[in-house]
């Protein structure tokens, strides 16, 4: 949902403040103005829209009391508050009312792509060289043979642009259908008199939305009843204080978050109508930031950018000096020609040219490109990564605080043990009906049902096919279903008792309580939560009849003994219990103690399937993984033993312990947690906090709930589930895990590690292309006075380099030798000597190779006649290409010598290959005006090939070599890995 309340909270809050006194202005000016169309009153509505909505943006509480407040405004948009919105009526509300959708960035067209990518400066810089060109060429040699220099830079200059363009658009489509999925939220609404999930939006005004902890209010609406809602507002207000919402204060704003409580509200206003809306008239969302890679890559190109100035520059006057100087000893420096401007401009186009090969605009791409590729893959592996920079992050992550329920759990849970009346009872579908009502008397089954279904806040509703459908949260259905399965009638019971008061569920208290008014009169309150809690708060105990009797300290231990035996066989325990008060007592209070045990539950959650796996996995890659949960500590320590989480020499804790913790005992006691249970929300911030900042870990947080949020937002790396997960939790992730899968968050490691190899592979491949180009074209400038290579066909290796080779190496998927090195060290650097080695050893074999040929080559090749010249250096030319073209099979591994593992598999690569090779051919045989060729014998073709075919076997000789180790520091010390393991 952070996408549909996507934009600068810091804009939106400037916007707010300066709009605010206009909007009152407006709206308490304007209220008698509004006059209600003739389509709006056949619709059987009696209120404008514009009125409505000002309503609520302006907190008009007279103007609410005018047209009669909640229930008023209910018979205005003519729905039920009971039974909601009815599905005929929504096309009329809509059209009516608008639909709950805001005005959006419009998409870019392709010509807007092709623009940008023109507006690099050396491309306009060739431009103006090729179109000068032509002018100088036509009046000098003629038609056509004038036009054939400055033609070829064009088409060159046209072909990267081309290419470039259609690498942003795909990009930018594939950004689209991302953002499409990010969209897929829901609320719970009343509708048809049924409770159902609905899209965000197909909400209407008339709508009637239940708000729990963590939501993020859909749309702009009016309470209409609900408990201790307490809203942030921060996200519009930029105030920390959580406002209360009730009678008196009822407006509910879009955008804002459910910090506690719940409650049912009325829209009022959607889409462009509400506050958020109108703000976002004011505001266009901005693009993804750059990733911290992207950054560090950026410098790299800036960097190798002006190298590769200085060595055009250089050129450029060492050619000019050679030609002046032969110019001067041939007596011709006083007689210019038009021919003369020509070669003078083509020297200008050469060393313009290589500054487009020398700046690797290719690094950014690569890394985009790497990174939308593996957040596609992602997504179809059941992880949405909101934010680009998770990718890369992840890949380098040593640490994974994980939550248990639904994330290493199925998150369906069932009621499978049951202590009540002093008997502990195995529940096995309907044979526990059985046992509990022949075991039990009915007056304790009665106490048992109240228990369960007053003190919930969850609800059964029937589908259309007349069953049950429970709404809520997992372990609340699980309680609900038991007492369905008892034989209890969940809207009978509510019915029959009237709440008063509720204390909802927060990861504070771990409990949840509620007041309600019995039927024969009196007031009895209702508790639920963690054992030991709720434990604690008893004084009595429900005996076999039913009745109330005091609970010794004897017997609170056998209970405990129960709880524990139950967290024991991973069964997730809760305690029921009740207090009887006087009817006089204060009804706005729920009492903390003297309560009566009815019962403890022990609920069971399966662990997921591969979850073991999964986890043997991240240790085999380093990545040490903790489970952090709110549950019992036997509990939390029989599923971490289950999924291989807590070992020997492990460390299983609860959240007061870490609390009462100094830093020495932290600094060596943390390394060894690997279960924290009964952790409070800043139980985990500490944690995760302490672990990046004291040991230096790049640490990785699953979260769920509200109450998750800072330890999200403090992880390198936040991953909120996408069922069991709340709103707020959501928007404070970088990735959304949509099947709250354990497995599917190491999938997420294993394409962050794919990505920043495949960044490496790109770099080694591009950084070779530039020392080659450069060095070849300034030592031939020097010593013979001419660039082998022209504009045009340094233009071609540039797509090579760039966009081609960002495609091939950026976009391989991962293998599983990935998940078995560590991970990257946060400061070890990005070119590892590996790389170096690579580097080094393959430009010098391709400037031996190039310079003897560019030197020697007629004499070996025995090449004669008056275009021997252009033959040598069009096989210059072909023997570098086709030495690009082997070299990027080398680049698709770094260490390991089998680098054709794989690539068969890949479509991608093996098609730029083709496309490579094909264009070659191309260009070399048929289009030799303009790109200064002139066609070869098959014998020349393929001593380019051999000649390009030998960097292979020189890359497995270079692999052969060793390379000093990278140390990688970790919590337990420092560990020595090889430089191309430790940056897979």
């Amino acid at each position: 949902m952070a996408e549909f309340f996507a934009p600068s909270l810091e804009k939106i809050r400037v916007a707010l403040y300066v709009q605010k006194a206009a909007i009152h202005f407006i709206d308490a000016a304007g209220r008698a103005e509004y006059k209600l169309s003739e389509e709006t009153r056949e619709a059987g509505f009696s209120i404008h829209p514009d009125e409505l909505a000002s309503i609520v943006r302006g907190h008009d509480i007279k103007g609410l009391k005018i047209h009669g407040g909640v229930e008023g405004i209910a018979r205005k948009v003519s729905v039920s508050l009971n039974h909601g919105v009815s599905t005929v009526d929504l096309p009329t509300r809509q059209k009516i009312y608008g639909f709950n959708r805001y005005t959006e960035k419009p998409s870019r067209a392709f010509l807007m792509f092709v623009w940008d990518a023109f507006q690099d400066l050396t491309l306009i810089i060739l431009t103006v060289c090729a179109v000068v060109s032509i002018g100088v060429g036509l009046p000098t040699e003629g038609w056509p043979k004038g036009m054939y220099d400055g033609l070829g830079i064009i088409l060159s200059i046209f072909l990267v642009v081309m290419v470039t363009a259609i690498s942003d658009y795909k990009q930018a489509l594939q950004f689209k259908d991302l953002d499409k999925e990010k969209k897929k939220i829901f609320t719970q609404v009343t509708r048809d008199e049924k409770r159902k999930k609905v899209s965000i939006y197909d909400l209407v005004v008339g709508d009637i939305v239940h708000l729990s902890i963590g939501d993020l209010v859909p749309a702009d609406g009016v309470y209409i009843l609900g408990y201790s809602l307490l809203i942030d507002e921060s996200s519009l207000t930029g105030e920390t204080e959580p406002v209360n919402i009730y009678e008196e204060k009822p407006f509910l704003l879009s955008g804002t978050k459910v910090q506690d409580g719940s409650g049912k509200m009325l829209v009022t206003a959607v889409g462009m109508r509400t506050e958020w809306g109108k703000l976002m008239e004011t505001l266009i969302e901005g693009g993804e930031d750059e990733t911290p890679l992207q950054v560090k890559l950026n410098g790299v190109a800036t960097l190798i950018g002006k190298i590769g100035l200085i060595f055009a520059v250089l050129t450029f006057v060492v050619l000019i000096g050679r030609y002046l100087v032969e110019k001067a000893l041939n007596h011709e420096f006083a007689d210019w020609s038009s021919s003369d401007a020509l070669t003078i401009l083509n020297y200008f186009a050469t060393a313009i040219t290589i500054i487009v090969v020398a700046v690797p605009e290719g690094l950014p791409l690569a890394v985009t490109l790497s990174l939308a590729f593996a957040m596609k893959k992602l997504m179809d592996e059941r992880a949405l990564v909101r934010h680009l920079s998770a990718c890369e992050t992840m890949g380098s992550a040593s640490c994974i605080c994980t939550d248990k329920t639904g994330t290493l759990t199925t998150n369906h849970m069932v009621v499978d043990k049951i202590w009540i009346s002093e008997k502990s009872i195995e529940v096995k579908g309907n044979v526990s009906e059985d046992i509990l009502k022949s075991d039990l008397s009915g007056r304790v089954l009665g106490i048992l049902l109240q228990a369960i279904f007053q003190n919930t806040s969850s609800t059964v509703d029937k589908d259309e096919s007349g069953r049950n459908t429970i709404f809520g949260s997992p372990t609340e259905s699980a309680l609900l279903e038991f007492g369905m399965l008892l034989g209890g009638n969940f809207d009978a019971q509510r019915r029959e008792f009237k709440i008063l008061k509720v204390q909802p569920f927060n990861s504070d208290r771990k409990k949840m309580s509620v007041l309600v008014a019995l039927p024969d009169g009196g007031v009895r309150a209702f508790c639920k939560g963690a054992s030991e809690i709720v434990l604690r708060m008893c004084d009595k105990v429900v005996d076999c009849n039913g009745g109330s009797v005091p609970l010794p300290k004897e017997q609170a231990k056998n209970i405990t003994d129960v709880i524990n035996g139950f967290a024991s066989e991973a069964l997730r325990t809760l305690c029921l219990a009740f207090i009887d008060l006087e009817t006089t007592s204060d009804e706005s209070s729920i009492p903390d103690d003297g309560y009566t045990l009815i019962a403890v539950v022990g609920i069971k959650d399966p662990v997921r399937l591969g979850v073991k796996d999964a986890v043997q996995t991240c240790l085999a890659a380093g990545i040490t993984v903790r489970m952090v949960t709110g549950d019992n500590i036997n509990t939390a320590k029989a599923i971490a033993r289950e999924c291989g989480i807590l070992t020997e020499d492990g460390v299983a804790i609860e959240g007061r312990e870490l609390r009462s913790m100094s830093p020495e005992q932290m600094k060596d006691t943390i390394p060894r947690i690997q279960v924290m249970a009964r952790s409070l929300p800043m139980d985990k911030h500490t944690l995760v906090t302490q672990l990046r900042k004291m040991f230096g870990e790049v640490v990785a947080v699953t979260g769920d709930g509200t109450n998750d949020a800072p330890a999200l937002r403090e992880a390198d790396i936040g991953l909120s589930m996408g069922i069991a997960g709340t709103e707020v939790a959501k928007e404070s992730a970088d990735v959304i895990i949509l099947d709250d899968n354990f497995a599917t968050i190491v999938n997420v490691a294993k394409w962050g590690r794919s990505v920043y190899i495949n960044i490496q592979k790109f770099v080694q491949f591009q950084l070779t292309v530039n020392i080659v180009a450069l060095v070849l074209n300034f030592v031939c400038a020097c010593i013979s006075g001419s660039a082998p290579l022209t504009a045009v066909q340094l233009l071609w290796v540039n797509m090579i380099m760039d966009t081609l080779g960002a495609l091939a190496l950026a976009t391989e998927p991962p293998n599983d030798g990935l998940m078995k090195r560590s991970p990257v060290g946060r400061n070890v650097s990005f070119i590892t000597k590996a790389m170096w080695r690579n580097i080094i050893g393959q430009s010098i074999y391709q400037l031996a190779v190039l310079a003897v040929l560019n030197f020697d080559g007629k004499q070996l090749l025995k090449l004669s006649g008056s275009d021997a010249s252009d033959t040598l250096n069009t096989l210059i030319f072909n023997s570098f290409v086709f030495c690009q073209v082997f070299n990027e099979i080398n680049s698709r591994d770094i260490e390991k010598i089998n680098i054709f593992r794989g690539m068969f598999g890949s479509w991608i690569f093996l098609g730029v290959m083709v496309c490579t090779v094909t264009f070659q051919v191309i260009i070399v045989e048929f289009l030799g005006t303009l790109a200064s060729t002139v066609p070869l014998s098959w014998e020349l073709w393929l001593l380019s090939v051999l000649l390009g075919s030998v960097s292979v076997p020189l890359a497995v000789i270079l692999k052969c070599i060793p390379v000093e180790r990278d140390i990688t520091k970790h919590h337990d010390g420092y560990v020595a890995l090889p430089t191309g393991e430790a940056l897979a």
